[in-house]
């Protein structure tokens, strides 16, 4: 499966808008048995299997501020507005109609829906804004955004947001990333550990079905934008990659994002499915980095990183592994090409190498007292130099990618081994720290520009001791400078270039020589989908919404946008 976290899409930076998005996280699905043929094996011509990639089964979770939810966000739980970095378009109005700012940035007007109500019959309005806001930002474990705006209601269908600061750079978490929630029944819910088993929103769907194998989203035939021509969203729990591309070729599934053999030729051997590349998240190895907050293994130290990240053939990871559709990455984080322009003057080598570097892993090993022993392995103080990393059972092109880098860094006198979990027990150890090593992806922000990924995954506020969650950055990676630089960003100007780049410059010399997240390769997110059954998919021509089957809430516009063929 070619890049799993809510990964990021791509889009300008407004002016009148910046923007902060969270890297969402990412779950998985799977099909449904059915008859063969292209029709998606869903017994009816305006139901969806979706297939995310999800291996075990599914625990019930619709709370949209949990890290470990399984869906809900643009179906279930609306934004005010759609917000996508994959493409440049105007904010898509959803319970909001209009925004302003200030001249300054330091308060921005809405102007709400009139007419909306929730799945359970109450009116939506303003209070239901206010209370969302007041509860993220007097929630810390829920505030990985660092919102710290005063809400007001101005009337049932106005609020207004004053921010002690300017803050520009928050304006597409604000609009689009923040999941508006019922305040007659959140008021005594727990936001932190609730899973919301009945979910209430306002979206285009509702929870039909639900089991630990699959679950269904049915129609919401009340929602204000009318009822959805897709009538059902079936998501499915499999294996693992090899049975999705099974139920590809077997036409059981409608939608999935992943590998599938002969890549390229999906058209010709997918009868009545199309396929589509995106290359927007950085693959990684994310490392529990930080010992000062517990974390505890080779991992920890920065030498051991850095040798780790020329030890790699990135070449033949691509080749090997995701099939030639992964691309350049940037060891700064900065989006290649589309962010280049953001890369620090000061930064040597912009580029992660393509080829393994001996001689370089050998220089820093040894410069950090390491010694190779007559295995081959290096090893310190008596201890070898073991890591191990973790990914999910069934993500068959990480695993790949895994068993390919061992081989690699063995040979450059590293060890490395992978240990194979459910989503949820791979979700948890990373919260919680419990790992040295994991491979997934970081996420783009709401626009394309490198702030959001770096609020997201260095900020100090969005991270945690060991053992309890962090929010976003599970590397435990802290550092004061760049805590300064982020808090300088959020009250810049998007316009004050000059200033801006100041700050990346800070940040970026921090995260090359610590390297908390060891980069691969930026990942080519492939999704096939069945255009033989369902038409208005995203194409390369009309981008509307990032094409990813776990890509929430980009993926409910996609629910939206799809008409039945009948076929």
């Amino acid at each position: 499966m070619f890049l799993r976290t809510a990964r990021g899409r791509r889009a300008s930076l407004a002016l009148a808008a910046g923007a902060a998005a969270l890297g969402l996280a990412l779950t998985a699905c799977a099909p449904s048995g059915g008859a063969s043929g292209s029709n998606g094996g869903s017994g009816s011509a305006d139901t969806l299997v979706a297939y995310t990639g999800q291996s075990g089964d599914y625990q019930i979770n619709f709370n949209p501020f949990s890290p470990s939810k399984i869906g809900g966000l643009g179906t279930i739980y609306e934004s005010l507005f759609f917000v996508t970095n994959a493409n440049t378009n105007d904010y898509v109005p959803l319970l909001a109609t209009e925004y302003a700012w200030n001249e300054d940035g330091t308060q921005l007007d809405i102007t709400l829906r009139d007419g909306v109500t929730w799945t359970d019959g109450e009116a939506f309005d303003a209070d239901d804004v206010v209370f969302t806001f007041e509860l993220i930002r007097d929630n810390p474990a829920l505030n990985t955004g660092g919102f710290n705006g005063e809400v007001t209601k101005v009337d049932a269908t106005h609020v207004s947001i004053a921010f002690p600061e300017p803050a520009f750079v928050t304006g597409p978490e604000v609009l689009g990333k923040t999941f508006i929630v019922p305040e007659h029944l959140w008021g005594d819910v727990d936001p932190t550990t609730d899973v919301m088993a009945e979910p209430v929103g306002t979206g285009p769907y509702v929870l039909g079905e639900f089991k630990p194998q699959a679950f269904t989203l049915s129609a919401n035939e009340d929602y204000w934008g009318g009822a959805p021509a897709v009538k059902n969203v079936r998501y499915l729990s499999l294996s693992g990659n090899t049975a999705g591309a099974d139920a590809l070729a077997a036409g059981t599934i409608d939608w999935q994002t992943g590998p599938v053999p002969d890549i390229e030729n999906v058209s010709e051997n997918y009868p009545g499915y199309e396929a589509i590349t995106v290359p927007m998240n950085q693959i990684a190895l994310l490392s529990c980095s930080n010992a000062d907050l517990g974390c505890e293994g080779p991992q920890t130290d920065p030498a051991v990183r850095q040798a780790i990240y020329y030890a790699m053939d990135r070449d033949q990871l691509n080749a090997l592994a995701f099939q030639g559709t992964a691309s350049e990455m940037s060891p700064t984080f900065a989006l290649l090409p589309a962010q280049e322009q953001f890369i620090s003057a000061e930064i040597d080598e912009k580029v992660a190498p393509a080829k393994t570097d001996l001689d370089k892993v050998d220089e820093i090993l040894t410069g950090a007292g390491y010694e190779k022993g007559s295995d081959g392995i290096y090893a310190k103080d008596g201890v070898k130099l073991e890591l191990t990393v973790e990914v999910v059972t069934g993500w068959t092109d990480y695993i790949t990618a895994i068993d390919t880098m061992s081989q690699q860094l063995k040979a450059a006198g590293i060890g490395l081994s992978a240990s194979q979990s459910s989503w949820n027990e791979w979700t948890d150890k990373k919260s919680k720290g419990t790992y040295q090593l994991a491979i997934d992806s970081l996420g783009q922000g709401a626009v394309s520009d490198p702030y959001y990924l770096y609020n997201n995954f260095l900020s100090s506020a969005n991270t945690a001791e060991v053992g309890q969650a962090a929010p976003v950055n599970v590397a435990r990676f802290s550092d004061p400078a760049v805590d300064e630089a982020l808090a300088v960003l959020k009250r810049t100007n998007p316009d004050d270039t000059a200033t801006r780049q100041e700050q990346f410059d800070v940040i970026q010399a921090a995260i090359v020589e610590d390297m908390p997240y060891i980069p691969i390769l930026t990942g080519g997110t492939t999704s096939e989908y069945n255009v033989e059954k369902f038409s208005g998919w995203p194409t390369e021509d009309d981008l509307y919404a990032f094409p990813a089957v776990w890509a929430s809430p980009d993926n409910a516009e996609v629910f939206k946008a799809l008409e039945p063929t009948g076929k």
